[in-house]
């Protein structure tokens, strides 16, 4: 069963007050699976006048409290882990083993992040006068306004909600408007586990509309995005007009080299089920791969056995490997990527087409020595699909890896300590897996650089731009 979806606002659940409507659809059947009432910008202001009242709530509770309620949360979310998996495979067509996975890492974060938040220190500063005292303090930022995507919709809800609750401070939260009953269902949880009612809001409607009033809100003190750069551009704007806090999550295009003393086997089975997860629809997704010209041929005969042996369809909701992409737009677009591509002359190893006429599945796509100028090289695919390319220079690898604009993550395979070191050095890349996929765990540091976005949304690093600092110096008499 599909959950109503409904909007969060002062501490109530409803449905929204705009006249307009909004359906979800099940990407599997490409049928609807419900439809909501988007949030108004009346409902949006109730929204920012509750969650004013619940910075000031729960600011004052103590890092110790708040840790507890959160980790409360996260074994409630583990308790009802399966009912969380079976929403996000309807919303969003992941197979279930995948969605299992989410939830479970999606709890991992909310537990790590309830025990960050305690260890949030100050500092004291040795003073240059006697009897001078000089402390600086970390205080929570303010009220906070988060937009997640819809390819992680538990997941990224999960780390927002959970590094603005650690950190003292309340949140509205906006999901994807193609998957909101699964953060919905979050949002549930934390109200469950004891998070005041006015701390978190929940609104869905319009996504133009929702930033704009959020953002030019004066209440809202910090923003978070996690989406495209093409809109992280548009909302870092609008957030700097009004000198708001931003952390940005964006696009990506990551490379990933294979040099010739790679494991190529490993590499196959690492960077293959890296590509396919999520049916490519993950930012950190390797798709430029980067192989040294000796090894090309085993690693391509490999990885396009790897991409033909995948369970993909209609079934794949009952146990298969790769569910469908997202919505229309995405089969669109991705099947407009590749059809360029071999009109340039790549070669099309396997897939490059829509599986089926019922929901959004595509295959497995592997194209190989695709031309500079086709654009899949150049825009970000966010789809199941892998260009492999020939490379046999160590500065020329480097200088493809480095040459667009992204730089969120990048992954290299060699057996070389010496060349792992260079190119963990010369890789412009926020993140950088070595002869592994070790990237996304809730410890770690997750951003990217250039137009990928600034900022953190894990490891410890993630809860500072929730933070003001304070310096009070204070001189006894």
């Amino acid at each position: 069963m599909y959950p109503e979806v409904l909007q969060h606002i002062q501490g109530s659940w409803a449905p929204g007050s705009d006249s307009h409507r909004r359906a979800v659809l099940n990407p599997a059947t490409g049928e609807p699976l419900g439809e909501y009432v988007c949030v108004s910008k009346a409902d949006l202001d109730r929204a920012l006048a509750a969650s004013l009242e619940g910075f000031r709530i729960w600011s004052r509770v103590s890092a110790f409290e708040r840790c507890k309620i959160m980790r409360r949360a996260a074994g409630l979310l583990r308790e009802r882990a399966s009912e969380f998996a079976a929403i996000l495979t309807l919303e969003l067509g992941k197979p279930p083993a995948e969605a299992a996975i989410e939830v479970q890492s999606s709890a991992d974060i909310v537990e790590w992040f309830a025990e960050e938040g305690r260890r949030a220190y100050g500092q004291v500063i040795p003073a240059r006068a006697d009897l001078v005292q000089q402390v600086l303090t970390r205080e929570p930022v303010g009220p906070v306004a988060a937009f997640t995507p819809w390819n992680f919709p538990i997941n990224q809800p999960a780390r927002k909600i959970s590094a603005a609750l650690a950190a003292g401070c309340s949140v509205i939260l906006k999901p994807a408007e193609e998957t909101p009953a699964t953060a919905m269902e979050l949002v549930r949880i934390f109200l469950e586990a004891g998070v005041p009612p006015t701390v978190i809001g929940f609104v869905v409607g319009e996504p133009s509309t929702i930033s704009e009033h959020l953002i030019s809100s004066p209440i809202i003190r910090k923003i978070s995005f996690t989406g495209s750069t093409a809109i992280g551009r548009r909302l870092s704007a609008l957030a700097g007009e009004h000198l708001k806090r931003t952390t940005m999550e964006l696009g990506g295009h990551a490379p990933a080299i294979v040099w010739d003393d790679a494991d190529t086997p490993a590499a196959v089975r690492v960077l293959a089920a890296a590509k396919f997860r999520n049916a490519g629809q993950v930012c950190i997704s390797p798709t430029r791969f980067l192989v040294h010209d000796s090894v090309f041929d085993a690693f391509s005969t490999a990885f396009v056995a790897f991409a033909k042996g995948l369970d993909v369809g209609p079934d794949a909701h009952a146990g298969g490997q790769m569910g469908p992409l997202a919505h229309a737009r995405r089969l669109e677009a991705v099947d407009a990527l590749v059809q360029d591509a071999v009109a340039r002359g790549a070669d099309l190893a396997c897939g490059g087409r829509r599986i089926g006429n019922r929901g959004f599945f595509y295959a497995p796509t592997v194209l190989r020595d695709v031309p500079m100028e086709a654009r899949i090289m150049n825009e970000e695919a966010f789809g199941p699909v892998a260009v492999l390319n020939r490379t046999r220079d160590v500065p020329a690898v480097i200088e493809e890896a480095n040459r667009l604009d992204y730089g969120l993550a990048a992954y290299a395979f060699t057996g070389s300590a010496k060349l792992a070191a260079t190119f963990g050095r010369e890789i412009e890349a926020g993140m950088i897996s070595i002869n592994h996929s070790g990237l996304a765990l809730p410890e770690l540091h997750f951003g990217g650089v250039k137009s990928s976005g600034h900022g953190s949304e894990g490891g410890s690093e993630a809860l500072e731009a929730y933070f003001n600092l304070k310096l009070v110096t204070t001189l006894a008499d």
